[in-house]
């Protein structure tokens, strides 16, 4: 790295605008190859931030952040921004225990003053600070910053209403656009054109104008602003955010920077003579200034360890076949032979691993956007037509659909599959993606069916389970690689609610369900080397329970541990306490589960006594207990 980079002299915003005007376009540059330079050693997220470093540069050089609020939408385009707070150190750790997140968090920084994971929350959250900052008398704007894939999230749409229904005077909205093309011409006229039209002469032109036609006979003002629509549609987009009560400005070429740094002046004079919601256009490029993510920017959004010059990634150690690709393959299979089966994503087809699926099947794949409500309503009017659509949406991200699952799907009764990938823990991603809140707000819904596999094979029988249940059915799976089980040639579908009883005992029995079966299957190994005689069963199901097989078996042994990688609060320990106290037994009880707190990024089984050392150690620990007779 280099060691004379004018941004190692800035340690906060107030030190990038004490910076004469002609020295932000260097910063930026010094910016963009720290982040190159950083992200290229720990991995993280590239294509994003590397596309937004102009316009976050501009926005702290223009406004008086921190008192000037901004909010980043998801937070994917967010380094520039740590680079800029005082942690550009800390990106030696980012995504790491102890380390910086690769989020925005309010605890980590007060100048991260809204944190997200999921997409389309900024102009609410920005509405929400602007009314909060009224109320209490308090100076300074808020600026939110948007990306057009998060503008697809029906909230963005109903935020901007809200803003333009109460003409919010303090709110700055910025539509950072790397998808649209708009060719050379009209994209430097539209740009000239919305710079100037911002300026404060033309605007004060513009006032005497209005009060000039106001003044002549007839509806001459009215004719007038019908003319400056329709110049507004011919030039740019922003007839729609127009109607919704903003002043649209734009498209503007978002990585000039003087460009960028002029309409942001020129917005905010806008702003403090009270023009109401302003909402800035800026024309974009993931990956810009590094030409193999501007080639590719979806394969440098998120990246593990790179060699820069030449944009290799580091060689993958050769490993088992992912969860997500044992679904995606699964689902294909099965749509060979059912043309009824549909994929559905909200804008995570290689996430998911349905773009594969999409290049087989073009005509049955439907990307909907970031749109999670909408995907799982969708579905439901697919299956009243006799489809068979299976949702495949991130278990985090399920949860902004809640609503739609119980009410159109579950109460309906319909046959829809949801695959929620990266259940569990997921790594470097942290507290906004972890996966632990599934079997609880799924198990209690009227019709739902609720399994979770214990290995690859185990998926690929269970996502033919789901597709061939009537109702609605969800399974769930871990993120990365798969345990290396050898995988059955034929996909048979699990007798529903049936479970697997893996090892008889007598002493205790471990009940796990997902990932944790082969630990507890581990955990037992160890047991028996101490002469404890433990049973396993693997769960598959935690709606319907297999009550007919576990409570023999936990009367018989009189002592039981639950194992999950899942919430204890509500998950599946909870639903084996609920049929023990139905049965009316009362034997011995230990639920192991991930704590009830907030689940930090690089979180291990370990870490959370869900591995096989730490499962032996309970089902010991219970079983003293059970011969103290305490």
């Amino acid at each position: 790295m280099s060691g004379d980079r004018l941004l190692y002299e800035i340690g906060c915003p107030a030190d990038l605008r004490r910076l004469p005007r002609e020295k932000v376009e260097e910063v930026a540059d010094d910016i963009r190859n720290e982040i190159l330079d950083r992200v290229s050693q720990t991995g993280g997220h590239l294509a994003s931030s590397l596309g937004a470093v102009e316009l976050i540069t501009a926005i702290h050089y223009v406004f008086n952040t921190p008192t000037d609020r901004l909010v980043l939408d998801v937070g994917h385009q967010g380094y520039p921004h740590k680079m800029l707070t005082g942690r550009r150190e800390g990106f030696d750790r980012i995504g790491q225990v102890d380390g910086i997140s690769k989020f925005l968090r309010r605890s980590e920084s007060e100048y991260d003053h809204f944190g997200a994971g999921h997409a389309g929350t900024s102009i609410s959250a920005a509405l929400g600070m602007a009314r909060g900052k009224l109320h209490r008398g308090e100076d300074g704007l808020v600026i939110a910053l948007i990306g057009d894939g998060a503008m697809t999230a029906g909230m963005a749409f109903e935020a901007l209403n809200h803003a333009g229904h109460l003409e919010e005077k303090n709110l700055l909205v910025v539509l950072n656009d790397n998808e649209m093309s708009i060719s050379p011409n009209v994209g430097a006229l539209s740009s000239y054109l919305s710079r100037k039209l911002s300026a404060p002469m033309v605007r004060t032109m513009k006032g005497w104008a209005k009060e000039f036609l106001g003044g002549m006979p007839g509806d001459m003002l009215h004719w007038a602003r019908k003319a400056e629509e329709s110049l507004k549609v011919f030039f740019s987009p922003g007839l729609l955010f127009e109607a919704l009560g903003f002043r649209y400005v734009g498209p503007i070429q978002g990585h000039r920077m003087d460009v960028v740094l002029e309409t942001f002046e020129n917005v905010k004079e806008m702003i403090a003579a009270g023009s109401g919601p302003v909402l800035v256009h800026a024309i974009t490029e993931k990956g810009h200034g590094y030409a193999p993510a501007q080639r590719d920017p979806l394969k440098y959004h998120g990246v593990s360890q790179f060699d820069v010059a030449s944009g290799e990634f580091a060689p993958k150690k050769a490993g088992h076949p992912s969860y997500t690709q044992i679904f995606s393959d699964t689902l294909i299979r099965l749509a060979r032979d059912d043309e009824r089966i549909v994929g559905i994503t909200a804008a995570m087809a290689p996430g998911t691993g349905l773009d594969h699926f999409q290049r087989k099947f073009p005509k049955r794949f439907y990307d909907v956007g970031i749109a999670e409500q909408h995907a799982v309503t969708f579905a439901a009017g697919l299956a009243t037509e006799g489809m068979k659509p299976v949702a495949a949406i991130y278990s985090t991200f399920l949860q902004r659909a809640y609503d739609q699952v119980v009410h159109d799907v579950c109460l309906q009764n319909l046959d829809v599959t949801f695959a929620l990938d990266r259940a569990g823990l997921v790594g470097a991603d942290g507290a906004t993606h972890q996966g632990l809140y599934d079997y609880a707000y799924l198990r209690t819904l009227p019709n739902m069916l609720v399994m979770a596999p214990k290995d690859e094979n185990e998926l690929q029988h269970m996502v033919a389970t789901a597709v061939n249940h009537p109702g609605p059915a969800s399974v769930r799976f871990p993120r990365g690689s798969g345990v290396g089980v050898p995988l059955d040639p034929d996909i048979k579908a699990i007798p529903v609610g049936d479970s697997e009883l893996l090892r008889d005992g007598n002493d205790a029995v471990i009940v796990a369900i997902g990932e944790v079966v082969h630990p507890s299957l581990e955990a037992a190994e160890l047991l028996a080397a101490d002469g404890i005689d433990a049973a396993v069963v693997n769960a598959r199901f935690v709606k319907p329970l297999d009550s007919e097989r576990l409570m023999p078996l936990i009367e018989r042994c009189g002592a039981v541990v639950t194992v999950e990688v899942h919430t204890g609060a509500g998950g599946f320990g909870g639903a084996v306490l609920e049929a023990i106290a139905a049965a009316g037994l009362e034997p011995r009880v230990t639920t192991l589960a991930v704590p009830d707190r907030l689940v930090e990024h690089g979180t291990t089984l370990e870490s959370v006594g869900l591995d096989a050392e730490h499962i032996a150690e309970a089902v010991a620990a219970l079983v003293r207990r059970r011969g103290a007779g305490s």
